[in-house]
């Protein structure tokens, strides 16, 4: 597994590619800008979505589907609210035997689906469709810290020669076949650390962040036991490391965006003023919770942030409210 593309310029996306690189592969990213495509060729860096890591000059970028697609495997890193639209554009170049790789965090709007559901749509059921979850800021992973991940696959053989494809002596993945429960971290996590961002930004102290990071994960634990994720996997890099991770650093586009929610700003102005950037948990706070509603599954915590993003509720109310819950067990 020597060619690896990259569907997705964004920040993680371009962090793959750079992962890819070390890993000794050759790496071909795809970019819906043009200046984009032209900043990587030409400048060996992407300022608008990763400014100030500078690429191998051997990535090439290209914003023709068909070249992107023309590799032995390829990551999806495409934002969730276009990944499907995207997907569907290369299937037409998909070719037998190439394994999608996603590293796309959410759950579809409208039909709920995980991402590997959505792309299993696009590509149809002969391709070999895998996931990758963990506590790894785009920032972290191109500056070469040391970093970890989990690497789903129902074909076992196929996470192994992913994990050893972008393996590096400081990046290493953990594989599973999982998918479900690798995918499920990564989506819902966002909404929490939107939480525990507005519990930053009003000032209410590390007990309460702490209590909401720990409540959180029970609430994403319940959604995983009736939608088929094994409690280990929940346990793992992708769901309690990123949880860990999303939820404590306002380097997270979520929490920041909490934060700022907590100090006092509208949602509108917060994700207006050019913002390039995508903060995954604003659209799959709506997602999540249906997704929950329609399994049955209680997620107090998901609904209060639903809450707060969809109708500007009082969060003095909603803080009130998940405080004066029914006492139950633990």
């Amino acid at each position: 597994m020597q060619n690896i593309g990259v569907l997705g310029a964004g920040a993680f996306g371009t962090a793959m590619a750079i992962i890819a690189r070390r890993a000794g592969r050759s790496v071909t990213i795809w970019a819906h800008e043009p200046e984009v495509v032209e900043a990587i060729n030409v400048r060996h860096e992407n300022e608008i979505f990763l400014a100030g890591y500078s690429l191998d000059p051997e990535i090439r970028a290209t914003n023709d589907l068909g070249e992107v697609c023309a590799n032995d495997a390829v990551i999806v890193a495409v934002p969730t609210v276009f990944l499907r639209t995207v997907v569907t554009a290369a299937a037409r170049h998909w070719r037998p035997g190439v394994s999608a790789m996603i590293c796309s965090k959410g759950v579809e709007q409208d039909s709920c689906k995980l991402m590997s559901e959505v792309v299993a749509d696009c590509l149809g059921p002969q391709t070999t469709i895998a996931s990758m979850g963990g506590p790894t800021f785009a920032k972290g992973l191109a500056a070469d810290k040391p970093s970890a991940a989990t690497l789903a696959c129902p074909d076992l053989n196929m996470a192994k020669r992913l994990s050893n494809a972008l393996a590096s002596p400081n990046f290493r993945t953990f594989v599973t076949d999982d998918i479900i429960g690798t995918q499920l971290g990564g989506a819902t996590k966002n909404v929490i650390a939107i939480a525990c961002g507005v519990v930053a930004g009003k000032g209410l102290g590390d007990n309460a962040r702490a209590a909401l990071i720990t409540r959180g994960l029970s609430e994403i634990h319940d959604l995983g036991l009736v939608l088929g994720a094994r409690p280990h996997t929940l346990m793992g890099l992708s769901c309690l490391g990123d949880l860990s991770l999303t939820c404590n650093a306002m380097q997270s586009r979520n929490f920041s965006v909490g934060y700022r929610l907590g100090q006092g700003e509208t949602l509108e102005h917060i994700m207006g003023g050019g913002r390039k950037t995508v903060a995954e948990g604003v659209p799959n706070a709506e997602t999540v919770t249906e997704l929950a509603r329609r399994n049955q599954v209680d997620m107090p915590i998901c609904l209060a942030v639903e809450a707060v993003l969809a109708i500007e509720a009082d969060l003095d109310a909603i803080i009130h409210g998940l405080l004066s819950r029914p006492i139950t067990d633990e």
